[in-house]
C-alpha cells in the first residue's frame, strides 16, 4: 500500500507536538533524580537502586556521623518509606491519618505547609498489617500544572497537592473501604501518569493497578491481576517470547468457578520505570483466601512480576514465581533496573528479591528469566526453579493442607524479603538486600466470604530461622552482598531482627540501614564490616536516603516501629498466632523499643542549618 509521506509525516509531527510537554516534564524529573541535592522518588531514581552517587560520607570518616536535625511527625504506628527531598524542600508523610508537612531544608525548625486530610476511621479496621504509609511521588510542572506532591490514603484517595502551598490540587477514590480495599503504597509518576496499586488481598480484594492524569485526576486506564483477559490488559503479543509462561484465558481457567472475583493479587509494593522502553514493571500479590484448598489451580496472575507499557497498561509480559501459593508469598517486593553481563552478555535486567525466598534476574524486555537463585539456602519450599519451565520444585514436605499443621516451613508468610528496599551499587556490581530471616508453622481453615471482612483461613505461627535463636525470639534478620552475574553472596551478617525496611548504598562503599529495635547502621558495603550506629527513639521499618544541601552530605531515616512485624507491640497483641503470625515472631521486641514516629538527618561531625545559631530564633520588629 503506498503512503501519503505529507500526511504520514504529519502525524509524526502532531503526535511529538502532543506528546512533548509530558515528555519534557518526563525527563525533567529524570534529570533531577541524577542530581545529588534530591531524591524525587521513592527508590531515588527511575531504576530503583537506592544509591547516593555522594562521597564525602565515607568508610574512612563515617564514624563521625552525628544528628544534624530531626522532626516529629506526632503519629504513632509504623512510618514506612522515606521522604522526598526537591530542591531544597524535604516532603515528610506519615502513616495513617497520612499526614505530609513540607519544610524548607535551610530552616528544618519551621513546617512550610501541612497537609492533614480527613479520612473515614473504617480505613483503619480494614488495614492488614497496621496503618502504614510507604512514601510520595512528585511531578515536577509544566506551563500549565505546578508542580505536585501526590499522596496516597489509607481510605482509598489519591490527592495531588500543590508542592509549594500544600493546598488540594485534585482528590479522586480509588478504592472502596466497604469492601476491604486501602491504600497504603507510595504512588508512582511516569510520563503524564500517576500510577498505583491497591492492598486487601487479605479480604478478598481482587487486585488491580490504575493510572492517572497526573494533571487533572482521571482515570486514564485500569487492569486487574484476575479475570477475563480484556479486564487483565494483555497485550497482542503478550508472553510472546516465553509462551510457556502462559498467554490466553488463564486469569478464569486457573480458578475455581468465579474464584478469581475475589482471588487477591493485589499490589501495594514498589514500582521501577524504563523510559526508554516506556515499561513499568511490578509484583502482584498473595491470592486469596490463604488457604489453599479454596482455590484449586495456578490462580493466574497473582504471584505476578509484570512488565507493562507505560501509555496503555497494557501488559508485554506476565511471570508466575509461585503458582497456586501455599503460604502467602506476596509478590510485591522491589523491582531493581540496572544492566547486567549475564552468561557473557549485557543485558537489561530487572532484580527482584521475592517474598518465597528466591531472587530472580529477568530480562526486562521480554522477560527472559535468567537467574533464580534462594535468598538464604534454609529455604525449604522449594528445591530450586526449573529455568527451562520458570517453575518452582516443591518440596512436598512443606505443602500444606486442611487437617494437617505443617511444621518449620521456611521462609514464613512474612517471606525472607517483604515490603522493604534494596539498594545496588553500579561500581561493585552487587545488591545489597536486607533479609527476614523467619519461618513458620501453618494450618488452614476454612472460611466463607464477606465483603469487607478479613478472609485468610489459615493460623500462622512464626518465629526465627534455624540461624537464629528460637528460645529468645532473636536472630531473626539477615544483611546480604548478592552478585547477580555469579549468584553467590559475597557476605553475609546476622541481625537482632529483621531488616524490615531495607538498604540504602553509597559510593562511599557504605551500605545503610534501620533496624527494627532502632538503631541506624552503616557497615563497609564490600565486606560488611560494621562501622557506626546511632540509636534512633524508636525503631525503623523506613530506609535510608541521602541528600547533599548547602554542600553539606546528609543520610537521614524514618523512625516509628510498626507495620507487620510489630503489630503485636501496636495493638498489644499477645497470642502468638496473632497478627497473622507475627507476634510470636517479634515477641522479644517490646523489651527493645516503643512507638513513636519521625525523621532524622545525620551529618558528618553533626554539621548543619543549626550552626548558624540565629537560624529558627525570634527576630524582634525593632
Amino acid at each position: 500500500m503506498k503512503i501519503n509521506s505529507m500526511r504520514f509525516l504529519s502525524a509524526i509531527a502532531l503526535a511529538l507536538m502532543v506528546a512533548s510537554p509530558y515528555t519534557m516534564a518526563n525527563q525533567k524529573l529524570d534529570k533531577m533524580s541524577k542530581e545529588d541535592s534530591n531524591w524525587v522518588m521513592p527508590g531515588g531514581t527511575y531504576d530503583f537502586n537506592v544509591f547516593g552517587e555522594q562521597t564525602e560520607i565515607n568508610v574512612n570518616n563515617v564514624d563521625q556521623l552525628r544528628p544534624a536535625w530531626s522532626f516529629s511527625t506526632g503519629v504513632l504506628s509504623g512510618h514506612e518509606g522515606t521522604p522526598l527531598v526537591i530542591d531544597g524542600m524535604m516532603y515528610i508523610h506519615g502513616p495513617y491519618p497520612n499526614n505530609t508537612f513540607a519544610l524548607d531544608l535551610d530552616n528544618p525548625s519551621e513546617i512550610v505547609w501541612q497537609h492533614k486530610p480527613k479520612q473515614d476511621p473504617a480505613a483503619r479496621a480494614v488495614a492488614c498489617c497496621d496503618v502504614v504509609n510507604r512514601g510520595l511521588a512528585y511531578w515536577p510542572g509544566d506551563g500549565d500544572t505546578p508542580p505536585l506532591v501526590i499522596k496516597t490514603q489509607l481510605d482509598g484517595h489519591l490527592v495531588a497537592l500543590n508542592a509549594k502551598t500544600g493546598k488540594e490540587y485534585w482528590k479522586v477514590e480509588v478504592m472502596d473501604i466497604s469492601v476491604g480495599q486501602t491504600l497504603t503504597q507510595a504512588p508512582y509518576v511516569a510520563k503524564d501518569l500517576a500510577i498505583v496499586g491497591s492492598s486487601g488481598a487479605e479480604l478478598g480484594v481482587r487486585g488491580l493497578v490504575s493510572a492517572f492524569n497526573v494533571k487533572t485526576g482521571a482515570m486514564e486506564w485500569r487492569w486487574y491481576a484476575t479475570g477475563p483477559d480484556e479486564d487483565i490488559g494483555l497485550a497482542d503479543n503478550f508472553n510472546s517470547e516465553n509462551p510457556h509462561y502462559g498467554q490466553e484465558g488463564l486469569g478464569q481457567k486457573t480458578w475455581e468457578k468465579d474464584a478469581w472475583k475475589i482471588g487477591g493479587g493485589t499490589n501495594w509494593g514498589w514500582y521501577a520505570y524504563d523510559p526508554d522502553l516506556e515499561m513499568f514493571y511490578y509484583g502482584s500479590g498473595n491470592p486469596a483466601p490463604w488457604n489453599e484448598t479454596m482455590r484449586p489451580g495456578d490462580n493466574k496472575w497473582t504471584m505476578t512480576i509484570w512488565g507493562r507499557d507505560v501509555n496503555t497498561g497494557l501488559a508485554k509480559f506476565g511471570y508466575q514465581k509461585t503458582p497456586h501459593d501455599e503460604w502467602d508469598y506476596a509478590g510485591v517486593n522491589v523491582m531493581v533496573l540496572t544492566e547486567q553481563e549475564i552468561d557473557g552478555e549485557m543485558r537489561k535486567v530487572l532484580t527482584h528479591p521475592d517474598r518465597n525466598g528466591i531472587v530472580y534476574t529477568l530480562d526486562r524486555e521480554t522477560g527472559d528469566l535468567l537467574r533464580a537463585d534462594k535468598l538464604d539456602e534454609t529455604a525449604n519450599w522449594v528445591k530450586y526453579v526449573d529455568m527451562e519451565t520458570g517453575l518452582p520444585v516443591r518440596d512436598p514436605e512443606y505443602s500444606t493442607r486442611m487437617g494437617h499443621r505443617s511444621r518449620d516451613v521456611c521462609p514464613s508468610a512474612m517471606g525472607f524479603h517483604n515490603q522493604g528496599v534494596m539498594s545496588y551499587d553500579p561500581e561493585q556490581q552487587n545488591f545489597f538486600i536486607g533479609i527476614n530471616h523467619l519461618c513458620m508453622d501453618w494450618e488452614p481453615f476454612m472460611l466463607p466470604y464477606r465483603a469487607g471482612q478479613f478472609f485468610v483461613g489459615a493460623n500462622v505461627w512464626s518465629y526465627p530461622g534455624p540461624k537464629g535463636n528460637r528460645e529468645e525470639g532473636i536472630g531473626s534478620g539477615q544483611v546480604k552482598s548478592y552478585n547477580a552475574k555469579t549468584g553467590e553472596f559475597e557476605w553475609s551478617v546476622m541481625e537482632k531482627f529483621s531488616v524490615w525496611g531495607g538498604t540504602m548504598a553509597t559510593a562511599g562503599n557504605l551500605v545503610f540501614y534501620g533496624t527494627l529495635d532502632g538503631f541506624i547502621k552503616a557497615r563497609d558495603s564490600r565486606n560488611g564490616e560494621l562501622l557506626w550506629k546511632y540509636k534512633l527513639p524508636s525503631g525503623s521499618v523506613g530506609y535510608p536516603l541521602t541528600y547533599t544541601h548547602n554542600g553539606t552530605q546528609y543520610v537521614g531515616i524514618n523512625y516509628g516501629v510498626g507495620g507487620w512485624p510489630a503489630v503485636g507491640l501496636v495493638f498489644d497483641l499477645e497470642d502468638p498466632s496473632a497478627g497473622l503470625g507475627a507476634v510470636g515472631a517479634f515477641k522479644e521486641l517490646q523489651n527493645h523499643t516503643q512507638m513513636g514516629g519521625g525523621f532524622i538527618a545525620f551529618s558528618l561531625r553533626g554539621q548543619g542549618p543549626f550552626d548558624d545559631l540565629s537560624v529558627g530564633e525570634y527576630k524582634p520588629n525593632n
